[in-house]
């Protein structure tokens, strides 16, 4: 057997100073890498085309503050409960499309659908359309505007019998810009709730 040339080497031998050395200087590379962090990461940036403009005051889409709802709600507010906004005539500014209902504290208050625009320079919007009347006793539940069509499902009643907190009847609608008007697609399905 060949004797080794280096000396037994004397940190073979642990003991818990040893231990507490190194534990005391793994915290402090911890500590000190935790100051100096890389910047966060960035994809590569296209060439393609400019970057596109931030939305402007011109081509925003119609805020829903401030705009008379043709809605009779007497001594309580109308409440704008959904909103969804998109082009709905092609003309290349968005509009708004609210359901609005009166904040009824008993009850489920009939639910109005309103079109809302805002003319270039105009300082507030304006409901150019009425989809859905609240004198109709409709609730909205899921509602969409998605290319250029708005998309509703409305529970109804199948009478005036029937209570406004029990809706018995449930519609899917569909409303579109033909130009001049928004036409409203014939109920999809109509069913018992």
């Amino acid at each position: 057997m060949q004797q080794s040339v280096v000396p037994e080497l004397a940190h073979t031998d642990t003991r818990p100073m040893h231990w507490l050395a190194t534990a005391t200087a793994l915290t402090g590379v911890i500590a000190l890498s935790s100051l100096f962090q890389p910047g966060s990461a960035k994809a590569a940036q296209s060439t393609a085309g400019p970057e596109p403009k931030p939305t402007s005051a011109a081509t925003a889409p119609p805020s829903t503050t401030g705009v008379d709802f043709p809605l009779d709600c007497g001594p309580v507010k109308e409440v704008v409960v959904k909103k969804s906004t998109g082009d709905l005539d092609g003309d290349g500014r968005p509009e708004t499309v609210a359901v609005v209902h009166c904040d009824s504290a008993m009850g489920t208050p009939p639910d109005g659908v309103y079109v809302l625009t805002q003319a270039a320079g105009a300082t507030r919007p304006r409901v150019v359309a009425t989809l859905v009347d609240p004198k109709e006793r409709r609730t909205v539940t899921d509602f969409a505007v998605v290319d250029g069509k708005v998309t509703a499902t409305l529970l109804g009643y199948s009478s005036d019998d029937v209570p406004s907190c029990c809706p018995d009847v449930k519609a899917t609608a569909a409303w579109r810009w033909n130009g001049h008007a928004f036409v409203g697609d014939t109920p999809a399905a109509t069913s018992s709730v």
